[in-house]
């Protein structure tokens, strides 16, 4: 049996027990057939790109990307193009890649994913030098990340955001100019513009209905509330998952130029990057290939992920012994 080079790249503020992990992932591949992983922990200078391009460069073939939003961004900027499947085990609090693709947080499930073989290539959106696979955005989106609370969100996951977002509910409009690939230039008084290859936020509610990561396009949501009863009618709607929602705008485009008169605070896949007056998005179609489950149609194939998952379990529950 084939055995590909894989490699884990691996934030270790994000892991409680880095050592288990190591074991239960190393002996659920060996079980397998499969060579002991290369080990690549982030640090704070680079939080997985580096590292994600030195497997690429040693043959990797799988690369295993262990962390939270952050680390799976840098990792996705690093092997888009290359062809090296990306595998997430989600480890932080936001996991929306992992999410919107349905992708598990389970480590055992997600180790099965790798194992089966199951492959799909999505776009990636770019910023400058940096790719998001799931969400780019300027303005509350972004104000919301900055003032939510890092020991809130260790101990009560993505509900954290709810205190976040409620510090900038009354905040200023941002005045922008939007142009979308050729047409004509279009001016909005907003408080968010978000940029999606996928559709669900935080806690499994979908913003983008017809957002699909592989068709080539990136949706726009621009984001108009100017109370709290709009955002209060605006957020009912997306609870309630109405398609069209008041004070919410969505338009679709392969490249996103976004010109504001001031700074606002930016992010990409939830991960803040430096304010700025300018967002200059665009796409690259089927740019990265990840592992994902197979499709339910062969119940051996199944049989078979049911049992590695199984066996990883087991691992991992032995692996503190």
């Amino acid at each position: 049996m084939y055995a590909p080079l894989t490699a884990v790249v691996v934030n270790p503020v994000k892991v409680p027990d880095l050592e288990r992990l190591r074991r239960t992932i190393t002996d659920t591949f060996g079980a397998a057939g499969w060579p002991a992983p290369m080990w690549l922990e982030t640090t704070v200078e680079d939080p997985g790109a580096g590292q994600a391009a030195a497997a690429a460069r040693a043959g990797a073939e799988i690369v295993l990307v262990c962390g939270g939003d952050g680390t799976v961004m840098a990792c996705v900027t690093a092997l888009a193009g290359t062809g090296v499947a990306m595998a997430v085990l989600p480890a932080g609090t936001g996991n929306l890649l992992a999410a919107n693709l349905g992708l598990t947080g389970d480590l055992a499930t997600g180790l099965a994913v790798v194992l089966q073989g199951g492959r799909r290539l999505i776009d990636v959106g770019t910023a400058g030098d940096q790719s998001f696979a799931v969400m780019a955005g300027m303005g509350f989106d972004a104000h919301m990340l900055h003032a939510t609370n890092a020991t809130a969100k260790k101990h009560i996951g993505w509900l954290a955001y709810l205190g976040g977002a409620a510090r900038h509910l009354r905040g200023r409009p941002m005045r922008l100019r939007i142009t979308l690939d050729d047409r004509p230039a279009f001016r909005r008084r907003a408080r968010s513009v978000i940029v999606g290859n996928v559709g669900r936020l935080q806690g499994g509610m979908r913003l983008l209905h017809d957002a699909k990561p592989d068709d080539g396009l990136l949706d726009i949501a621009i984001l108009s509330p100017r109370t709290l009863w709009h955002w209060a009618t605006l957020g009912g709607g997306l609870l309630l998952r109405r398609r069209r929602v008041a004070r919410m705008e969505i338009l679709t485009a392969t490249r996103i130029d976004i010109r504001s008169d001031r700074e606002h605070p930016r992010q990409l896949d939830g991960d803040l990057i430096e304010s700025g007056k300018h967002l200059l998005i665009t796409v690259r179609p089927r740019a990265l290939l990840l592992c994902v489950p197979q499709p339910d149609t062969d119940p051996d194939l199944a049989h078979d992920a049911a049992g590695v998952a199984r066996e990883a379990d087991r691992l991992w529950a032995t692996a503190s012994a």
